[in-house]
């Protein structure tokens, strides 16, 4: 039987979506657009995405198995958890002063959720669960948020080490007035 109450993490997303886009029109102008939005759905999808399934795992435990099609459990306790630490892990990246490897870290330990979307997929095709919180939303968000959050931190990771190459921040110019070459270096410590 399919139940329609599982509609968190996709309207989380879908917010995460909407102030990126408005954010973005407004960034600071030496940060980059792909960091902001890598930003945004850091905190959106992955922070308060996992915030609602944490909060729904410990406030309606047996609502929240219904809706996945699976018997009740203490293992639910373990997936509570588990999506507190995946909170965290998003609004730790999208904090300021997280860095773009710390941001690539934090989607790389959320592709746990790509094993998450692998058991989705395996009761679906295995069991015929069918249940909105086992293939409706869940399933997308599960398969997209590590996807985005790698892919955006990457791209970031990208560019910061092209701008290295070129004597340019990855946010500006470089903080010398001219770039100084290591052989000029190597003749004035003589």
């Amino acid at each position: 039987m399919r139940n329609s109450s599982s509609s968190g993490p996709p309207s989380s997303r879908k917010a995460a979506w909407l102030a990126g886009v408005r954010v973005t029109r407004r960034r600071h102008p030496g940060r980059p657009a792909a960091e902001v939005w890598q930003r945004w759905w850091a905190v959106g999808a992955l922070g308060f995405g996992s915030l609602w399934v944490a909060v729904a795992f410990l406030v309606a435990p047996s609502g929240m198995a219904d809706a996945i099609g699976f018997a009740h459990s203490p293992f639910q306790f373990e997936i509570a958890c588990a999506n507190v630490g995946f909170a965290l892990l998003g609004f730790r990246a999208a904090s300021a002063s997280a860095s773009a490897r710390e941001r690539l870290t934090c989607g790389l330990a959320a592709a746990f959720l790509w094993g998450a979307a692998a058991g989705h997929l395996h009761q679906w095709f295995a069991h015929g669960d069918h249940a909105d919180g086992n293939t409706g939303g869940i399933l997308a968000n599960d398969l997209l948020i590590p996807t985005v959050v790698i892919a955006l931190a990457a791209r970031d990771l990208r560019r910061a080490g092209r701008a290295g190459r070129t004597g340019r921040t990855a946010t500006g110019p470089a903080r010398t007035a001219r770039p100084v070459h290591r052989a000029a270096r190597l003749r004035t410590h003589d």
